[in-house]
């Protein structure tokens, strides 16, 4: 069973749900998204088996509307990074927010997105591997597809041509640029020389067409505009002496600092010549950890975020039970580090509700997950609070990302808690 979705540009095609999937209610048979939400589960009737992460559809709007109008205040375009979700339901709204493209960061998940629809994908890493190439090449082969990926050495871009080259086809990449102990990407001028001299030996099967950067490997704002402007630098210096097969992309953007990243490509010299584009993929669900410090910096420092109110919101909670109070100041939950991420920091309480109350209420400030297990969550409470078996929390998260890893479905609620979608992931 499938169900086939248009949204503008993309074409969801969503395989039907199975009985197996944990956070989802009762199923006795494989359901679609449109058949689940037709069932009128609740999470506060108890219709979800909890654990279970959920999104709110009004959040995520919101969410989508705050950076649809932070990229037309600086006039970029948006390349919101699919990794963090790999919900193709979740890059359709992206598209009809008007995201440019779909951000990658392997060809898997390129190939993911190609066959949900999305028919511009940048691959904001290195392309390595003879199946990964196959990949890439077969979407290349089909029709409508626009595809990018990263060079830094003559080494690669001896690998690429020599098998794109060979099969007939021409592959988009973006130069990267990289800083000493970070990731990937050329870190002084010789190399980049000897970069730029091999795209040019190669230009019938490498098309350069950009700079790509991830300032996000740099933690002080001042090294993140000096490797932003020297990005603006090469990529001007390219520009002029040719070496671009089309009007330059420069490109960067984590989710912590894509404020700056705009401001600084948008004032640079550059900015008449070139597209440019930012990355960012965590605003979409946001999070109570660096990126809200993140946000809030933004709003009290950046031009068009301050403008922006409210910020971004949390969209995305996991909802665990009390299962045990065995200590006068410890609960346990039914949430752990199979459902969580705990990287970047542990779940917050956010909302606490107990069945049959009329609606959820905030959770005590001094509530507080300490450990994770597998499966279980250490709750530090005081002694006396009221809290029993069988109540429900509900967590923020800190990073998304690996959050959204561990669940291969997420219930879409309403304002009533209501299941009103499903959002499958694939990774």
């Amino acid at each position: 069973m499938s169900e086939t979705r248009t949204s503008n540009s993309v074409t969801t095609v969503e395989q039907a749900i199975g009985t197996l999937n944990k956070g989802l209610g009762a199923m006795d048979a494989a359901l679609s998204a449109q058949e689940i939400a037709r069932r009128g589960w609740s999470l506060l009737r108890e219709d979800l088996s909890l654990p279970t992460a959920v999104l709110y559809r009004d959040k995520l709007q919101h969410n989508l509307d705050w950076m649809r109008q932070f990229i037309a205040a600086y006039g970029v375009k948006l390349a919101p990074h699919g990794k963090t979700t790999m919900a193709p339901k979740l890059f359709a709204m992206q598209a009809e927010a008007g995201a440019w493209a779909i951000t990658v960061a392997t060809a898997q998940q390129a190939l993911v997105a190609h066959e949900h629809g999305v028919r511009r994908v940048l691959m904001a890493n290195q392309l390595v591997g003879r199946v990964n190439l196959e990949i890439v090449a077969r979407m290349l082969r089909g029709s409508n597809f626009e595809f990018y990926c990263l060079v830094d050495s003559a080494t690669l871009v001896e690998h690429l041509a020599d098998y794109f080259g060979k099969a007939g086809l021409r592959l988009n990449v973006l130069l990267e640029l990289g800083v000493e102990g970070g990731r990937a990407g050329v870190r002084n001028e010789e190399q980049l020389r000897e970069t730029v001299e091999a795209l040019a030996r190669h230009k019938d099967a490498i098309a350069l067409r950009g700079v790509e950067v991830y300032e996000g490997v740099l933690h002080e704002e001042a090294e993140i505009r000096a490797f932003l402007k020297w990005a603006c630098e090469v990529t001007a210096r390219l520009h002029g002496e040719g070496q671009f097969a089309s009007r330059p992309i420069l490109t960067g953007a984590g989710s912590a600092w894509f404020d700056v990243v705009a401001e600084v490509f948008t004032t640079s010299p550059v900015a008449k010549d070139a597209e440019l584009v930012l990355r960012p993929g965590c605003y979409l669900t946001h999070d109570v950890g660096s990126y809200r410090t993140a946000q809030l910096r933004m709003q009290e420092t950046d031009p068009v975020a301050c403008k922006l109110q409210p910020g971004l919101e949390t969209a995305l909670h996991v909802w665990a039970y009390v299962q045990s109070v065995p200590e006068p100041g410890r609960a346990v939950v039914t949430m752990g580090r199979r459902d969580a991420a705990f990287d970047s920091g542990l779940p917050v309480p956010a909302l606490r509700y107990r069945p049959g109350d009329a609606a959820p209420t905030p959770a005590p400030a001094h509530w507080e997950i300490t450990k994770l297990m597998d499966q279980h969550g250490y709750l530090a409470i005081h002694p006396g609070d009221d809290i029993r078996v069988g109540d429900m929390i509900g967590f923020d998260i800190c990073h998304p990302c690996l959050t959204f890893d561990k669940w291969r479905v997420l219930p879409i609620l309403d304002s009533e808690y209501c299941v009103v979608d499903v959002a499958q992931t694939y990774f």
